[in-house]
């Protein structure tokens, strides 16, 4: 085996260099050993020992699919780090994804807050923070109040924010702003099918877009049936780079029933979605975190130790702080997990590593 110190990652328009693939792999693996069929501890290590040397080789080639900087977290201690403000206040509740975004020093979260009903106009909120752990609401918040805006992204090309994000009815829609406060709302999304049909009626919700070689790439779910993915280069008309879904549920538990994508992440030539799904036949549903890979953004393949959060820790998104990955869940609150063997936030900061490379964001 050749040691690996390469690889480039790119997170919402940002790259950097990740580190060495093969000493996070032996951290993993201090104490026992899980190999096909069989446990190998203690006493028994020697017998099993030539079998282990073959597994753990075949194990570590697994993990360059995907990587354990995106697959092993350990819920910090403390969560939730941020959560509704209650009775009283507009954001009784939240809801669905939210998203975080780190530039500098300044962490921002935007939310979905509403009144509790389940008719409620679900609202945009807006949080900084100065270490991704303790948040201030805005005092403008919320942002927009006459439109609905739930379970959104953020992608910042150039001096802009572009949100994608659901409105009334789960139909995706468009929103840009160039201080991350004051928003334009340009419209439900426009996506055609192969043939430049409209989309049959029915929702197209949780929007999750890629920009890449100047085009947009857009996942989109249909009653959480199936991730749809359509493209763009004028943001004005997509469409479908074919009429089937690109992920579907299944066929695990996990997410048997439904599914949707949250997140794109790139290492080298290779993507990485954060998907989110249920297996819940009745209400209320149990949700999970989970990731898939794929060479091209159409045929993606799951990872078998999926799903990587249970018990309703969904909506998951990664955000590097410098040092490696943080994954937040949200959906009702939002919980900080942290790399394994990482579990204590009183003492997490953010670092500067000089394997770390930021990449200028540039105009579509």
């Amino acid at each position: 085996m050749s040691r690996r110190n390469s690889g480039r990652w790119t997170v919402d328009g940002e790259q950097f260099v990740g580190w060495d693939q093969l000493a996070k792999r032996a951290q993993a693996h201090q104490g026992t050993m899980h190999m096909v069929g069989l446990r190998c501890a203690g006493p028994t290590l020697r017998l099993c020992l030539p079998l282990f040397l073959f597994v753990a080789s075949t194990a570590i080639a697994a993990d360059d699919d995907f990587p354990p900087e995106l697959t092993r977290f350990t819920a910090a201690e403390g969560n939730p780090i941020f959560a509704s403000a209650g009775p009283g206040a507009w954001d009784v509740k939240i809801r669905e994804r939210g998203w975080i975004l780190r530039e500098g020093d300044t962490w921002h979260l935007w939310y979905t807050g509403y009144d509790g009903t389940p008719d409620g106009i679900r609202l945009l909120g807006y949080g900084t923070s100065p270490d991704g752990i303790k948040w201030t609401r805005h005092p403008n918040n919320p942002l927009i109040r006459d439109h609905w805006v739930e379970d959104m992204m953020v992608v910042k090309q150039g001096d802009t924010y572009f949100m994608f994000a659901e409105g009334l009815n789960d139909h995706a829609q468009l929103l840009t702003s160039k201080d991350r406060v004051n928003w334009k709302r340009h419209g439900t999304l426009d996506i055609r099918t192969v043939n430049g049909q409209p989309l049959s009626e029915g929702p197209f919700g949780t929007p999750t877009a890629w920009f890449e070689n100047g085009t947009w790439h857009l996942f989109y779910e249909r009653r959480d049936a199936g991730v749809w993915l359509a493209k763009s280069t004028d943001l004005k008309r997509w469409t479908n780079v074919q009429d089937e879904p690109v992920l579907v549920p299944g066929p695990s538990d996990y997410d048997k029933l439904m599914i949707a994508l949250n997140q794109i992440v790139k290492r080298g030539d290779r993507y990485f979605a954060i998907i989110h799904g249920t297996g819940s036949e009745t209400k209320p549903r149990e949700w999970s975190t989970s990731i898939a890979s794929s060479p091209d953004l159409i045929h993606w393949t799951k990872y078998p130790g999926n799903p990587l959060l249970r018990e309703n820790k969904s909506s998951g998104v990664l955000v590097p702080d410098g040092a490696g990955f943080r994954l937040y869940s949200m959906h009702e609150r939002v919980d900080l997990h942290l790399p394994s063997g990482k579990s204590q936030i009183s003492n997490l900061k953010s670092q500067t590593n000089p394997k770390f490379k930021i990449q200028n964001s540039k105009s579509p």
